[in-house]
């Protein structure tokens, strides 16, 4: 069964597609994010420290997101502001990563996960404001 399905079953009045775009773009982000750091604590390199530091931040956001969007309910309280969270998370580690694109493909790819992220979390949010 598809997640979509599993979502709707919920019975709650929930965009489905959306939420289940948030959930992959989230658990996608936070692969990417904790490569990325990974990655950079092999370069051996201290200047890369807030970088590490933004895509473990970022990594625990967009797990934390993808688990909580799951079990959204209609009400929304918390899970809206977890979502905005994971938005802001996301934009700050793109940022910061792509600071250090040009010379690590990792961080490239880790801020177009960000981004990614971060836009389907700003379209879920757009349709329930």
């Amino acid at each position: 069964m598809a997640l979509a399905e599993v979502l709707r079953d919920h019975g709650d009045r929930l965009r489905t597609e959306q939420l289940v775009t948030v959930i992959e773009a989230a658990s996608d982000c936070a692969a990417h994010c904790e490569a990325c750091a990974d990655a950079c604590l092999e370069e051996g390199d201290p200047s890369l420290t807030r970088c590490i530091r933004s895509d473990l931040d970022c990594a625990d956001v967009c797990h934390a997101t993808a688990k909580v969007v799951g079990r959204a309910g209609a009400s929304g309280a918390p899970w809206l502001e977890l979502v905005e969270v994971c938005a802001q998370a996301c934009a700050s580690c793109a940022e910061e990563c792509e600071q250090h694109a040009d010379h690590h493909d990792h961080c490239r790819a880790c801020a177009e996960a960000c981004r990614r992220c971060e836009q389907a979390c700003r379209d879920l949010l757009a349709t329930v404001a």
